[in-house]
């Protein structure tokens, strides 16, 4: 049986759940301010979230009109992928500014991660489902 949820309770549970920041701008304002007073680079960090979550979901776009819609994986349809990865690129520089970190630190993280989860050299569903305590 299928239980009915009204829809104005659920907007209450939704408010009810959401962290001040989230549903009162001088909250947010606040918020921010004693993030930047930490060292964050918000502005950066901002840019990265946003564009990177948006140049990824037209990325994502091309993927299912070619997987799902018949779209030809033709060299246009490649060329116009690999541009949206490129503006990734763009927004993946600046995390790298909002963190202090560059692209090689990155890349040399997520090898030690991965080369720790799979220590044969190779994915295994095992260690991908069963990972280590720490292992994020």
């Amino acid at each position: 049986m299928t239980q009915k949820i009204d829809s104005n309770k659920y907007i209450e549970f939704v408010r009810q759940t959401t962290s001040p920041a989230s549903s009162d701008f001088p909250s947010l304002v606040a918020r921010m301010t004693e993030l930047e007073a930490e060292g964050v680079e918000l502005t950066h960090l901002l840019t990265f979230a946003l564009g990177a979550s948006a140049e990824l979901g037209e990325a994502v776009e091309i993927i299912k009109k070619c997987l799902l819609q018949g779209k030809p994986f033709n060299d246009d349809a490649k060329k116009h992928l690999i541009s949206e990865i490129s503006d990734v690129t763009w927004y993946i520089a600046q995390f790298c500014i909002a963190m202090d970190i560059t692209f090689e630190e990155i890349m040399k993280i997520n090898y030690e991660k991965l080369s720790s989860r799979y220590p044969e050299g190779t994915f295994s569903v095992y260690h991908s489902e069963n990972r280590k305590e720490g292992d994020i």
